[in-house]
Protein backbone atom coordinates (compact mmCIF):
# COMPACT_ATOMS: atom_id res chain seq x y z
CA UNK A 1 0.00 0.00 0.00
CA UNK A 2 1.50 3.54 -0.59
CA UNK A 3 0.17 6.92 0.63
CA UNK A 4 1.26 10.24 0.05
CA UNK A 5 3.65 11.30 3.37
CA UNK A 6 3.43 15.10 3.61
CA UNK A 7 6.87 15.50 5.43
CA UNK A 8 8.92 13.87 2.80
CA UNK A 9 6.03 15.16 0.02
CA UNK A 10 6.08 12.22 -2.04
CA UNK A 11 3.86 8.68 -2.51
CA UNK A 12 5.69 5.92 -0.83
CA UNK A 13 5.58 2.55 0.67
CA UNK A 14 2.96 2.79 4.07
CA UNK A 15 5.35 0.79 6.42
CA UNK A 16 3.46 0.63 10.05
CA UNK A 17 6.33 0.40 13.12
CA UNK A 18 4.40 -2.71 14.34
CA UNK A 19 1.92 -4.59 12.01
CA UNK A 20 -0.56 -5.66 11.57
CA UNK A 21 -1.54 -2.58 14.26
CA UNK A 22 -1.58 0.80 12.52
CA UNK A 23 -1.61 3.50 15.28
CA UNK A 24 -3.89 6.45 13.62
CA UNK A 25 -4.28 10.12 14.92
CA UNK A 26 -6.70 12.34 13.64
CA UNK A 27 -7.48 16.06 14.78
CA UNK A 28 -10.40 16.74 16.18
CA UNK A 29 -13.02 19.34 15.84
CA UNK A 30 -12.82 22.39 18.32
CA UNK A 31 -16.38 22.36 19.58
CA UNK A 32 -17.35 26.30 19.36
CA UNK A 33 -19.37 26.46 16.37
CA UNK A 34 -21.41 23.70 14.11
CA UNK A 35 -19.06 21.41 12.20
CA UNK A 36 -18.96 22.67 8.51
CA UNK A 37 -19.13 20.41 4.92
CA UNK A 38 -15.25 21.40 4.92
CA UNK A 39 -14.22 20.00 7.96
CA UNK A 40 -16.80 16.38 7.17
CA UNK A 41 -14.77 16.22 3.82
CA UNK A 42 -11.82 16.12 6.01
CA UNK A 43 -13.37 13.15 8.53
CA UNK A 44 -14.45 11.66 5.57
CA UNK A 45 -11.50 11.24 3.75
CA UNK A 46 -10.13 10.06 7.11
CA UNK A 47 -12.80 7.35 7.66
CA UNK A 48 -12.00 5.76 4.25
CA UNK A 49 -8.64 5.66 5.16
CA UNK A 50 -9.14 3.98 7.93
CA UNK A 51 -11.59 1.42 6.21
CA UNK A 52 -9.01 0.67 3.32
CA UNK A 53 -6.45 -0.14 5.83
CA UNK A 54 -8.71 -2.85 7.39
CA UNK A 55 -9.98 -3.60 3.96
CA UNK A 56 -5.97 -4.51 3.26
CA UNK A 57 -6.01 -6.29 6.57
CA UNK A 58 -4.08 -4.20 8.85
CA UNK A 59 -5.34 -3.58 12.11
CA UNK A 60 -6.20 -0.23 13.19
CA UNK A 61 -6.23 1.95 16.40
CA UNK A 62 -7.71 5.38 15.85
CA UNK A 63 -7.70 7.68 18.92
CA UNK A 64 -8.74 11.47 17.75
CA UNK A 65 -9.34 14.57 20.25
CA UNK A 66 -12.24 17.19 21.04
CA UNK A 67 -10.44 20.68 21.54
CA UNK A 68 -12.92 22.41 23.92
CA UNK A 69 -10.23 24.65 25.48
CA UNK A 70 -7.25 26.62 24.16
CA UNK A 71 -7.81 27.17 20.46
CA UNK A 72 -7.61 31.29 20.13
CA UNK A 73 -8.98 32.75 17.49
CA UNK A 74 -5.60 33.23 15.64
CA UNK A 75 -3.73 30.30 15.20
CA UNK A 76 -0.33 32.36 15.96
CA UNK A 77 -1.36 32.66 19.97
CA UNK A 78 -3.25 36.07 19.33
CA UNK A 79 -7.47 36.84 19.89
CA UNK A 80 -10.00 35.54 22.14
CA UNK A 81 -10.49 31.73 23.05
CA UNK A 82 -12.98 30.42 20.08
CA UNK A 83 -15.11 28.83 22.80
CA UNK A 84 -15.14 31.49 25.57
CA UNK A 85 -15.87 34.02 22.79
CA UNK A 86 -18.89 31.83 21.35
CA UNK A 87 -20.18 31.61 25.07
CA UNK A 88 -20.54 34.93 25.25
CA UNK A 89 -21.84 35.60 22.44
CA UNK A 90 -24.39 32.75 22.92
CA UNK A 91 -24.86 33.62 26.96
CA UNK A 92 -24.13 30.06 27.66
CA UNK A 93 -21.73 28.29 29.75
CA UNK A 94 -18.37 27.36 28.30
CA UNK A 95 -19.08 23.88 28.69
CA UNK A 96 -22.36 23.97 26.88
CA UNK A 97 -21.18 25.52 24.09
CA UNK A 98 -18.86 22.35 24.08
CA UNK A 99 -21.17 19.97 24.80
CA UNK A 100 -23.80 21.32 21.98
CA UNK A 101 -21.36 21.49 19.35
CA UNK A 102 -19.72 18.45 20.16
CA UNK A 103 -23.10 16.35 19.67
CA UNK A 104 -23.62 18.17 16.44
CA UNK A 105 -20.35 17.43 15.34
CA UNK A 106 -21.46 13.39 16.36
CA UNK A 107 -24.69 14.18 14.37
CA UNK A 108 -23.25 14.70 11.11
CA UNK A 109 -20.75 12.12 11.06
CA UNK A 110 -23.36 9.60 12.06
CA UNK A 111 -25.35 10.98 8.92
CA UNK A 112 -22.43 10.60 6.66
CA UNK A 113 -21.64 6.92 8.01
CA UNK A 114 -18.56 7.75 9.57
CA UNK A 115 -17.52 5.20 11.84
CA UNK A 116 -16.29 6.85 15.85
CA UNK A 117 -12.90 6.43 16.49
CA UNK A 118 -11.25 4.02 19.02
CA UNK A 119 -10.75 6.43 21.68
CA UNK A 120 -12.22 9.97 21.85
CA UNK A 121 -10.62 12.38 23.53
CA UNK A 122 -11.60 15.76 25.14
CA UNK A 123 -8.66 18.21 25.82
CA UNK A 124 -10.51 19.46 29.38
CA UNK A 125 -9.91 15.42 30.38
CA UNK A 126 -6.14 15.65 30.24
CA UNK A 127 -5.08 17.90 31.91
CA UNK A 128 -2.68 16.42 33.92
CA UNK A 129 -0.54 14.55 30.89
CA UNK A 130 -0.49 18.47 29.24
CA UNK A 131 1.38 19.85 32.39
CA UNK A 132 3.39 16.53 32.77
CA UNK A 133 4.40 17.04 28.97
CA UNK A 134 5.30 20.60 29.68
CA UNK A 135 7.67 19.98 32.21
CA UNK A 136 9.55 17.70 30.26
CA UNK A 137 10.07 20.01 27.47
CA UNK A 138 11.21 22.54 30.65
CA UNK A 139 13.48 20.20 32.13
CA UNK A 140 15.16 19.90 28.88
CA UNK A 141 15.47 23.46 28.10
CA UNK A 142 12.77 24.04 25.34
CA UNK A 143 10.64 26.31 27.02
CA UNK A 144 11.24 29.88 28.52
CA UNK A 145 8.66 31.70 30.74
CA UNK A 146 6.67 35.36 30.76
CA UNK A 147 4.95 37.07 33.00
CA UNK A 148 1.71 36.01 30.39
CA UNK A 149 2.64 32.18 29.64
CA UNK A 150 5.01 29.60 29.34
CA UNK A 151 6.41 29.34 25.28
CA UNK A 152 8.26 26.63 23.48
CA UNK A 153 11.49 27.87 22.25
CA UNK A 154 11.45 27.24 18.15
CA UNK A 155 15.10 28.29 18.28
CA UNK A 156 16.01 25.37 20.82
CA UNK A 157 14.62 22.95 17.87
CA UNK A 158 17.00 21.90 15.28
CA UNK A 159 14.14 21.10 12.32
CA UNK A 160 11.63 23.21 13.54
CA UNK A 161 9.17 23.83 10.60
CA UNK A 162 10.73 21.22 8.26
CA UNK A 163 6.99 19.97 7.66
CA UNK A 164 6.15 22.99 5.41
CA UNK A 165 9.32 21.97 3.06
CA UNK A 166 10.64 25.68 4.55
CA UNK A 167 13.99 25.83 6.43
CA UNK A 168 13.77 27.15 10.40
CA UNK A 169 15.30 30.71 9.19
CA UNK A 170 12.82 30.85 6.13
CA UNK A 171 9.72 30.05 8.76
CA UNK A 172 10.96 33.12 10.60
CA UNK A 173 11.42 35.48 8.12
CA UNK A 174 7.93 34.45 6.95
CA UNK A 175 6.53 35.68 10.68
CA UNK A 176 9.07 38.46 11.08
CA UNK A 177 6.07 41.48 10.32
CA UNK A 178 3.63 39.73 12.56
CA UNK A 179 2.79 41.63 15.83
CA UNK A 180 4.17 40.17 18.74
CA UNK A 181 1.18 40.85 21.78
CA UNK A 182 3.47 39.66 24.48
CA UNK A 183 6.23 41.85 24.63
CA UNK A 184 8.61 39.31 26.26
CA UNK A 185 8.36 36.32 23.66
CA UNK A 186 11.65 36.01 21.81
CA UNK A 187 10.59 34.69 18.02
CA UNK A 188 7.58 35.06 15.98
CA UNK A 189 7.15 31.51 15.79
CA UNK A 190 7.33 30.80 19.48
CA UNK A 191 4.56 29.31 20.44
CA UNK A 192 2.14 28.52 23.93
CA UNK A 193 2.40 25.67 25.95
CA UNK A 194 0.34 27.49 29.09
CA UNK A 195 -1.61 30.58 29.34
CA UNK A 196 -1.54 31.96 32.39
CA UNK A 197 -4.55 33.66 34.05
CA UNK A 198 -3.93 37.32 33.98
CA UNK A 199 -4.35 39.84 31.14
CA UNK A 200 -6.88 39.56 28.63
CA UNK A 201 -7.33 35.71 30.14
CA UNK A 202 -7.73 36.79 33.68
CA UNK A 203 -11.53 35.88 33.68
CA UNK A 204 -10.91 32.41 31.71
CA UNK A 205 -13.55 30.35 32.60
CA UNK A 206 -11.69 27.15 32.51
CA UNK A 207 -8.49 27.58 34.42
CA UNK A 208 -6.37 24.80 36.27
CA UNK A 209 -3.84 24.98 39.00
CA UNK A 210 -0.32 24.14 37.67
CA UNK A 211 3.53 24.30 38.12
CA UNK A 212 3.35 28.49 36.38
CA UNK A 213 0.47 29.06 37.99
CA UNK A 214 -3.54 29.28 37.21
CA UNK A 215 -4.36 28.81 33.60
CA UNK A 216 -4.92 26.62 30.70
CA UNK A 217 -3.23 24.75 28.11
CA UNK A 218 -2.54 25.93 24.72
CA UNK A 219 -4.04 24.29 21.46
CA UNK A 220 -0.85 22.44 20.34
CA UNK A 221 0.23 20.73 23.59
CA UNK A 222 -2.98 18.93 23.66
CA UNK A 223 -2.78 16.84 20.39
CA UNK A 224 0.82 15.67 21.47
CA UNK A 225 -0.19 14.79 25.44
CA UNK A 226 -3.31 12.78 24.23
CA UNK A 227 -1.96 10.94 20.70
CA UNK A 228 0.99 9.92 23.30
CA UNK A 229 -0.78 8.87 26.07
CA UNK A 230 -2.80 6.86 23.68
CA UNK A 231 -0.56 5.36 20.64
CA UNK A 232 2.82 5.99 22.20
CA UNK A 233 5.61 8.36 20.95
CA UNK A 234 5.27 7.51 17.56
CA UNK A 235 2.60 6.82 15.98
CA UNK A 236 2.35 5.41 12.33
CA UNK A 237 -0.15 7.89 10.74
CA UNK A 238 -1.73 11.74 11.72
CA UNK A 239 -4.33 12.77 10.05
CA UNK A 240 -5.77 16.29 9.32
CA UNK A 241 -6.55 18.98 7.00
CA UNK A 242 -3.75 20.79 5.16
CA UNK A 243 -4.87 24.11 6.77
CA UNK A 244 -2.90 22.38 9.83
CA UNK A 245 0.49 21.71 8.25
CA UNK A 246 2.02 25.32 8.65
CA UNK A 247 1.39 25.96 12.83
CA UNK A 248 -0.48 23.15 14.75
CA UNK A 249 1.31 20.35 13.06
CA UNK A 250 4.37 21.69 12.69
CA UNK A 251 4.81 22.83 16.54
CA UNK A 252 3.65 19.28 17.52
CA UNK A 253 5.98 18.10 15.86
CA UNK A 254 8.46 19.70 18.12
CA UNK A 255 7.21 19.54 21.46
CA UNK A 256 6.78 16.04 20.73
CA UNK A 257 10.18 15.15 19.57
CA UNK A 258 11.43 17.52 21.69
CA UNK A 259 9.77 15.86 24.68
CA UNK A 260 10.97 11.90 23.38
CA UNK A 261 13.96 12.56 21.34
CA UNK A 262 11.74 10.12 18.76
CA UNK A 263 10.25 10.70 15.25
CA UNK A 264 6.79 11.00 16.23
CA UNK A 265 5.27 10.49 13.07
CA UNK A 266 5.96 8.25 10.27
CA UNK A 267 3.39 9.02 8.18
CA UNK A 268 1.77 12.73 7.50
CA UNK A 269 -1.79 12.34 5.47
CA UNK A 270 -3.49 15.67 4.67
CA UNK A 271 -6.80 16.48 2.95
CA UNK A 272 -7.20 19.12 1.02
CA UNK A 273 -9.69 21.62 0.88
CA UNK A 274 -13.53 22.04 -0.21
CA UNK A 275 -14.02 25.02 -1.29
CA UNK A 276 -17.80 26.53 -1.97
CA UNK A 277 -18.23 28.64 -5.73
CA UNK A 278 -14.37 28.58 -5.30
CA UNK A 279 -14.42 30.86 -2.49
CA UNK A 280 -13.55 29.94 1.10
CA UNK A 281 -15.96 29.02 3.01
CA UNK A 282 -16.91 32.03 5.20
CA UNK A 283 -20.12 32.91 7.46
CA UNK A 284 -19.92 36.82 5.92
CA UNK A 285 -19.69 35.31 2.65
CA UNK A 286 -23.41 33.51 3.41
CA UNK A 287 -21.57 30.27 2.13
CA UNK A 288 -20.84 28.27 5.63
CA UNK A 289 -23.05 25.07 5.38
CA UNK A 290 -23.59 22.22 7.66
CA UNK A 291 -25.18 18.67 7.15
CA UNK A 292 -28.18 20.90 8.12
CA UNK A 293 -28.22 22.48 4.79
CA UNK A 294 -27.44 19.50 3.13
CA UNK A 295 -30.80 18.10 4.57
CA UNK A 296 -33.23 21.25 4.11
CA UNK A 297 -32.46 21.15 0.35
CA UNK A 298 -33.70 17.55 0.82
CA UNK A 299 -30.14 15.92 -0.20
CA UNK A 300 -29.19 12.71 1.18
CA UNK A 301 -26.37 13.41 3.12
CA UNK A 302 -24.66 10.19 1.72
CA UNK A 303 -24.87 11.51 -1.71
CA UNK A 304 -22.32 14.54 -0.01
CA UNK A 305 -20.24 11.57 1.38
CA UNK A 306 -20.33 10.36 -2.94
CA UNK A 307 -19.59 13.89 -3.74
CA UNK A 308 -16.17 13.64 -1.84
CA UNK A 309 -15.07 10.61 -3.54
CA UNK A 310 -15.49 11.32 -6.82
CA UNK A 311 -11.97 13.67 -6.59
CA UNK A 312 -8.94 12.76 -4.99
CA UNK A 313 -8.42 13.60 -1.49
CA UNK A 314 -5.20 15.95 -1.48
CA UNK A 315 -7.06 17.76 -4.52
CA UNK A 316 -9.22 20.90 -3.79
CA UNK A 317 -13.23 20.42 -4.05
CA UNK A 318 -15.47 23.11 -5.33
CA UNK A 319 -18.34 22.38 -3.88
CA UNK A 320 -22.01 23.98 -5.49
CA UNK A 321 -25.55 23.48 -5.58
CA UNK A 322 -24.89 21.80 -8.98
CA UNK A 323 -22.61 19.52 -8.06
CA UNK A 324 -24.33 18.53 -5.16
CA UNK A 325 -27.90 18.10 -7.39
CA UNK A 326 -25.15 16.06 -10.10
CA UNK A 327 -23.76 13.87 -6.57
CA UNK A 328 -27.62 13.21 -5.27
CA UNK A 329 -28.21 11.80 -9.64
CA UNK A 330 -25.30 10.12 -9.44
CA UNK A 331 -25.69 7.87 -5.89
CA UNK A 332 -29.85 7.39 -6.87
CA UNK A 333 -28.33 5.73 -9.71
CA UNK A 334 -25.94 3.72 -8.18
CA UNK A 335 -28.74 2.86 -5.29
CA UNK A 336 -31.18 1.77 -7.54
CA UNK A 337 -28.76 -0.52 -9.92
CA UNK A 338 -27.45 -2.27 -6.42
CA UNK A 339 -31.56 -2.48 -5.34
CA UNK A 340 -32.13 -3.89 -8.75
CA UNK A 341 -28.72 -6.56 -8.07
CA UNK A 342 -30.33 -7.45 -4.44
CA UNK A 343 -33.60 -8.53 -5.75
CA UNK A 344 -31.56 -10.98 -7.88
CA UNK A 345 -31.34 -14.03 -5.77
CA UNK A 346 -30.82 -16.75 -8.20
CA UNK A 347 -26.92 -18.34 -7.93
CA UNK A 348 -25.44 -20.15 -10.65
CA UNK A 349 -22.11 -21.33 -11.28
CA UNK A 350 -19.45 -19.13 -12.51
CA UNK A 351 -17.65 -20.20 -15.40
CA UNK A 352 -13.89 -20.02 -15.41
CA UNK A 353 -14.03 -16.89 -17.45
CA UNK A 354 -16.43 -15.38 -15.43
CA UNK A 355 -14.51 -16.30 -11.86
CA UNK A 356 -11.37 -14.69 -13.63
CA UNK A 357 -12.96 -11.33 -15.01
CA UNK A 358 -14.64 -11.25 -11.23
CA UNK A 359 -10.81 -11.48 -9.50
CA UNK A 360 -9.77 -8.93 -11.95
CA UNK A 361 -12.33 -6.36 -11.06
CA UNK A 362 -11.93 -6.39 -7.48
CA UNK A 363 -7.67 -6.59 -8.25
CA UNK A 364 -8.48 -3.34 -10.14
CA UNK A 365 -10.82 -1.98 -7.28
CA UNK A 366 -7.35 -3.16 -4.09
CA UNK A 367 -5.18 -1.13 -7.23
CA UNK A 368 -6.97 1.71 -6.66
CA UNK A 369 -7.38 2.31 -3.13
CA UNK A 370 -3.30 1.32 -2.57
CA UNK A 371 -2.15 3.63 -4.70
CA UNK A 372 -2.46 6.84 -2.47
CA UNK A 373 -6.35 6.32 -2.49
CA UNK A 374 -7.78 6.81 -5.69
CA UNK A 375 -11.18 7.24 -5.22
CA UNK A 376 -12.98 8.16 -8.83
CA UNK A 377 -10.59 5.32 -10.12
CA UNK A 378 -12.25 3.10 -7.11
CA UNK A 379 -15.56 4.49 -7.49
CA UNK A 380 -15.54 3.20 -11.66
CA UNK A 381 -14.57 0.09 -10.99
CA UNK A 382 -18.14 -0.14 -9.09
CA UNK A 383 -19.65 0.99 -12.13
CA UNK A 384 -17.68 -1.31 -14.23
CA UNK A 385 -18.83 -4.13 -11.87
CA UNK A 386 -22.45 -3.18 -12.43
CA UNK A 387 -22.32 -2.75 -15.89
CA UNK A 388 -20.03 -6.70 -16.43
CA UNK A 389 -21.69 -9.71 -17.58
CA UNK A 390 -21.10 -11.60 -14.27
CA UNK A 391 -24.45 -12.86 -12.36
CA UNK A 392 -26.38 -10.48 -10.70
CA UNK A 393 -25.91 -12.19 -7.08
CA UNK A 394 -22.14 -12.57 -7.45
CA UNK A 395 -21.83 -8.37 -8.73
CA UNK A 396 -23.84 -7.50 -5.50
CA UNK A 397 -21.60 -9.47 -3.44
CA UNK A 398 -18.91 -7.92 -4.87
CA UNK A 399 -20.45 -4.14 -5.17
CA UNK A 400 -21.10 -4.80 -1.09
CA UNK A 401 -17.54 -5.93 -0.25
CA UNK A 402 -16.09 -2.39 -2.44
CA UNK A 403 -18.91 -0.66 0.03
CA UNK A 404 -17.41 -1.41 3.07
CA UNK A 405 -14.38 0.83 2.17
CA UNK A 406 -16.22 3.75 0.25
CA UNK A 407 -18.89 3.68 3.07
CA UNK A 408 -21.66 4.60 0.97
CA UNK A 409 -24.62 2.85 2.36
CA UNK A 410 -25.63 0.17 -0.06
CA UNK A 411 -26.48 -2.64 1.84
CA UNK A 412 -28.83 -0.75 3.22
CA UNK A 413 -31.08 -0.46 -0.75
CA UNK A 414 -34.36 -0.86 -0.36
CA UNK A 415 -37.54 0.24 -2.59
CA UNK A 416 -38.95 3.56 -1.41
CA UNK A 417 -42.50 3.05 -0.81
CA UNK A 418 -44.28 6.10 -2.53
CA UNK A 419 -47.55 7.14 -1.41
CA UNK A 420 -50.69 6.23 -2.29
CA UNK A 421 -51.43 9.82 -2.53
CA UNK A 422 -48.83 10.65 -4.98
CA UNK A 423 -49.88 7.37 -6.95
CA UNK A 424 -53.08 8.15 -7.24
CA UNK A 425 -52.40 11.86 -8.73
CA UNK A 426 -49.31 10.07 -10.91
CA UNK A 427 -52.46 7.52 -12.33
CA UNK A 428 -54.82 10.63 -13.21
CA UNK A 429 -51.91 12.34 -14.97
CA UNK A 430 -51.36 9.37 -16.65
CA UNK A 431 -54.82 9.11 -18.12
CA UNK A 432 -55.12 12.74 -18.88
CA UNK A 433 -51.41 12.29 -20.65
CA UNK A 434 -53.03 9.26 -22.84
CA UNK A 435 -56.53 11.52 -23.67
CA UNK A 436 -53.99 14.09 -24.68
CA UNK A 437 -55.34 16.71 -22.63
CA UNK A 438 -51.86 18.26 -21.28
CA UNK A 439 -53.13 21.43 -19.60
CA UNK A 440 -54.75 18.95 -17.24
CA UNK A 441 -51.50 16.57 -17.30
CA UNK A 442 -49.29 19.39 -16.78
CA UNK A 443 -51.13 20.71 -13.63
CA UNK A 444 -50.90 17.15 -11.91
CA UNK A 445 -47.21 17.08 -12.45
CA UNK A 446 -46.86 20.47 -10.69
CA UNK A 447 -48.77 19.11 -8.01
CA UNK A 448 -46.46 16.21 -7.68
CA UNK A 449 -43.63 18.08 -7.67
CA UNK A 450 -44.44 20.06 -5.31
CA UNK A 451 -45.48 17.33 -2.62
CA UNK A 452 -41.53 16.35 -3.33
CA UNK A 453 -41.72 14.00 -6.32
CA UNK A 454 -41.14 13.53 -9.64
CA UNK A 455 -42.32 11.14 -12.99
CA UNK A 456 -39.84 9.86 -15.49
CA UNK A 457 -42.58 9.15 -18.42
CA UNK A 458 -41.74 5.98 -20.92
CA UNK A 459 -42.75 4.67 -23.74
CA UNK A 460 -45.14 2.08 -21.93
CA UNK A 461 -44.64 3.25 -18.23
CA UNK A 462 -44.09 5.76 -15.76
CA UNK A 463 -41.89 6.00 -12.94
CA UNK A 464 -42.35 7.76 -9.73
CA UNK A 465 -39.34 8.72 -7.94
CA UNK A 466 -38.65 11.08 -4.60
CA UNK A 467 -36.56 14.14 -5.53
Amino acid sequence: MFLYNTARRAVEKFMPLSPPLVTLYSCGPTVYDHTHIGHLRTYCTVDILKRVLSYFNYRVKHVMNITDVGHLTDDADRGEDKLEKMALTEKKSVWDVARFFTDHFFVSTDLLGIVCPDIVCRATDHIPEMIALITRLSQKGYTYETEEAVYFDTKKFKNYGQLTGQSSDEKKVGARDKVIIDPFKKNPTDFVLWFKRMGKFQNHTMHWDSPWGDGFPGWHIECSAMSMKYLGATIDIHAGGIDHISVHHTNEIAQSEGATGKQFVRTWFHAGFLMVNGHKMSKSKNNFYTIDDIKKGGFDPRALRYLYVQSHYRSALNFTWDSMEAAVNGYRSLREAVHALKKQTERVSLSQEKLSHLDDLRNKFANALSNDLQLPEACAVVWEIIKSNIPSCDKYDLIIECDRVLGLGLEDTKEEMIPEKIYTLAQKREEARKKRDFAASDKLRREIEERGYYIEDHEDKFIIKKK
